[in-house]
């Protein structure tokens, strides 16, 4: 083969490579997969503890143990959050003290979904109005700047139609409650931002027919566009069902604020097998759900939902664990 037709053979191919690495560049490594948790925000309420007795136990040394063992168990079921209901008043800042400290000493963050008692009269506080309400949480929040780290949740007014004036579903004052929440977000929001501390103030909990009342696409967008529903259904599908709806319906990501079995008036009687079962449905189901941000098992113990039984584990917490740690 002479020379001259090799040499132009070789700067052919050297010719057509160039070319097809200029027009066709060679494909990038894959990005590796890396797995995620099923939610960013898993949290269980201590409501019934954390609240409930929180003026019968602020005294009580004997009661740390019991924060600390509740603390504990809620931890290692793989929650990024503890949710205490612990009211904001000067009377019960020791107490959520103490229920802090020890969500910290577990590296959990804090869901305060707690309120000022007058909202509700919790505790024969007299009723207070949205004005009073708004400057009540301001100073809870300006006079206890340590009680936040990054990464929590704070919400000022949760289940708010629940007091005050009253439900917007009987009131009819929509455009009312929906400034209020609104002009609580945004004032919040400054508070945390003069003192340093990276906090969500997206999670507004209500009833899941008040949310469909009042979260439209621009309300929605101005709480931070999350919603968040305390909803709780005999059927799981129903569940998973409703909160595509609400997404679909708020333009928003959802949260379950409060979700849970069995609440003997929806769910009827269940076994602790029973409601462990019921559980692996409703989480499963769940898991689907592309816009559901996280959720919150109500309630760790004490109520007709508990997971844990006079400290003792019922089967649901094994259940709550194992979707609390899967990876999608």
């Amino acid at each position: 083969m002479p020379m001259r037709f090799v040499l132009i053979s070789f700067f052919t191919f050297c010719l057509l490579g160039l070319t097809g690495y200029l027009f066709w560049p060679p494909v990038p490594p894959e990005t590796p997969y890396i797995p995620r948790d099923l939610w960013s925000i898993r949290s269980v309420d201590t409501m019934k503890y954390s609240r409930d007795l929180a003026r019968e136990k602020q005294s009580s040394a004997s009661f740390q143990e019991v924060i600390e063992t509740q603390t504990a168990k809620i931890a290692a079921t793989g929650a990024t959050h503890i949710a205490l209901a612990t009211p904001y008043d000067e009377e019960f800042v020791s107490y959520l003290n103490r229920w802090v400290a020890e969500a910290r000493k577990n590296n959990l963050k804090v869901w305060f979904r707690g309120n000022l008692s007058g909202w509700e009269g919790w505790f024969q506080y007299p009723r207070v109005t949205r004005q009073e309400h708004l400057q009540g949480v301001v100073d809870f929040v300006t006079h206890n700047p340590d009680l936040f780290k990054d990464g929590d949740i704070f919400t000022p007014c949760p289940e708010c139609e629940n007091g005050g004036p009253g439900d917007p579903r009987m009131t009819g004052d929509i455009a009312g409650f929906r400034a209020f929440l609104i002009e609580e977000y945004e004032t919040l929001s400054e508070v945390f931002k003069a003192h340093g501390v990276d906090i969500s103030l997206s999670y507004s909990s209500m009833n899941y027919d008040v949310a469909h009342l009042i979260m439209d696409p621009q309300t929605t967008r101005a709480l931070g566009g999350i919603v968040a529903i305390d909803h709780y259904t005999a059927d799981p599908a129903k569940l998973a069902r409703d909160v595509s709806m609400i997404a679909r319906d708020s333009g928003g990501k959802v949260f379950l604020g409060e979700f849970g079995a069995p609440i003997p008036d929806i769910h009827g009687e269940m076994t602790a097998e029973a409601q462990a079962e019921w559980l692996r449905t409703a989480f499963a189901l769940l898991a689907e759900e592309k816009d559901l941000l996280g959720l919150n098992y109500w309630v760790n113990e004490g109520g007709s939902t508990a997971l844990w039984k006079d400290g003792i584990a019922r089967p649901g917490v094994e259940v709550l664990h194992e979707f609390f740690t899967k990876k999608k």
